[in-house]
């Protein structure tokens, strides 16, 4: 298996620091609204990747966190007289619900930043003591110059960073390019006592402190957007190894972003979409489906004709499922033929091409084409006259090859059935009506889904090809 690393800029063998077992990070929702479909991206791919580790038989330990505390949910939390907590304990309840509706397991753990508060002032005063922090009126700041690797993530020195900043002004900093770990209290925000006053943690520290506490000094993966590597990822890096001395990730992997209608999304665009709106519109198999058409690395349109032609897609191959649901509940032979053995080899290969495809830096794309060629030639070859057992076992390969992208694990029975009933009954009232164009169209549809119908004495029966 190969991941690209952000840090090395090319595809490396994975190496897990355990053998069968994978530490993993994953940056979280700051909870203080829904989230986007932009961030719903991220956490669809995330959510695949460690999907896959699992297929592929890793034992994974994965933490996703909370940020509920920050300048966002504070001014929130103010607007609505309510108490930041209050805000964060809603919209993480919120959070799941989107999450579950687009099927996104649920993290091995869910830590909130304010769970961690004793550690995060541990892990500030070691950095003081080791000389990468110094406190200035309340507020303790990290020492960029002080780690000679910082900009390593992103390929850029500290000067070239701080030419393209954009830099909070605060005088009291040794250097421009200094962040804060810790901000010492302001009217009308919460606040923990510490050494250096009463205060909150900067974003960048929450983050360093839950993989240290949750995971260990040094992990195998972390991630999150694109937006993350600089400057979020970056301090995390600096925070950890100037504390422990040693590697903190050994991947890193980010996700790019997804545009709406080719423009950047943006509130003042009024092209901005939560995922609970778009859950409204698509199922979680339609969205999830779009979200992986494309590969992590590169940057994805998000529009309606696009979410459509995702639509169709999913459909075509649950009429698949269907077909093949529905065979296992008229054959009766069971006795596979030498071509049936032939075709289970060709089973195999399908699913040696998916994991193949998924190996090389999780390839959903390619591995969704797979998927699709398998769909064919299931639609070609597997009849009235196949075995139950090859039949069952194509099935099964669905299903198995769906599972790690989330997708394609609902069952047709009854819906699809339900859909093919109400279009005959609009047939028959179109040619009640003699409205025979329309009859036509309804039978060719139903003929392209392999349905097909027969007129008797006692009504339209209906069976598959």
């Amino acid at each position: 298996m190969k991941i690209y690393n952000t840090m090395s800029r090319k595809k490396e063998e994975f190496k897990p620091i355990n053998p069968g077992e994978v530490k993993m990070y994953a940056c979280g929702p700051t909870v203080y609204n829904f989230f986007h479909i932009g961030n719903a991206r991220t956490f669809i791919i995330f959510d695949t990747i460690r999907r896959y580790l699992e297929y592929r038989g890793y034992k994974v330990n994965f933490v996703q966190n909370f940020t509920d505390i920050d300048d966002k949910m504070i001014k929130r939390a103010n607007e609505e007289g309510i108490t930041v907590k209050e805000l964060g304990d809603r919209f993480i309840k919120e959070y799941y619900k989107d999450a579950d509706g687009l099927n996104i397991e649920r993290a091995t753990t869910n830590p909130r930043a304010t769970e961690f508060m004793d550690n995060i002032i541990k892990f500030v005063s070691d950095l003081i003591d080791k000389g990468y922090a110094y406190e200035v009126e309340g507020d303790v700041y990290f020492s960029t110059k002080k780690f000679k690797d910082y900009g390593k993530l992103s390929g850029q020195n500290i000067e070239d960073l701080q030419a393209g900043a954009r830099i909070s002004v605060d005088e009291r900093k040794k250097d421009p390019m200094d962040f804060a770990i810790w901000k010492s209290e302001k009217p009308g925000e919460p606040s923990w006592k510490s050494p250096w006053g009463k205060g909150r943690p900067g974003w960048h520290i929450e983050c360093s402190c839950m993989v240290h506490d949750l995971l260990g000094e040094t992990i195998d993966i972390h991630g999150g957007g694109m937006d993350l590597i600089f400057p979020h990822h970056q301090n995390e890096i600096a925070q950890s190894e100037a504390r422990t001395g040693k590697k903190f990730v050994n991947y890193w992997m980010h996700a790019a972003y997804l545009n709406i209608d080719n423009k950047k999304m943006s509130k003042s665009l009024n092209n901005f979409f939560t995922a609970r709106e778009v859950l409204e519109m698509y199922s979680k198999d339609v969205i999830r489906f779009f979200m992986l058409s494309a590969h992590y690395r590169n940057q994805l349109n998000f529009s309606k004709d696009l979410l459509e032609s995702a639509k169709s897609s999913v459909e075509r191959i649950y009429n698949t499922i269907g077909n093949l649901e529905s065979l296992l509940l008229e054959i009766k032979d069971n006795n596979n033929s030498k071509d049936e053995k032939d075709f289970e080899v060709k089973l195999q290969s399908y699913r040696d091409k998916y994991v193949e495809k998924m190996d090389d830096d999780f390839n959903t794309a390619d591995a969704i084409s797979v998927i699709f060629d398998l769909v064919k030639d299931i639609n070609l070859n597997l009849n009235n006259n196949s075995s139950k057992k090859i039949v069952n076992d194509a099935l099964e390969l669905i299903r198995e090859l769906g599972s790690p992208l989330g997708i394609l694990q609902d069952s047709t029975k009854g819906s699809l059935e339900e859909k093919i009933e109400k279009l005959i009954e609009d047939r028959q009232k179109a040619r009640k009506e003699k409205n025979w164009a329309l009859a036509d169209q309804i039978r060719d549809e139903l003929n392209s889904r392999g349905i097909i119908l027969e007129d008797t004495p006692k009504g339209v029966r209906w069976h598959l090809k």
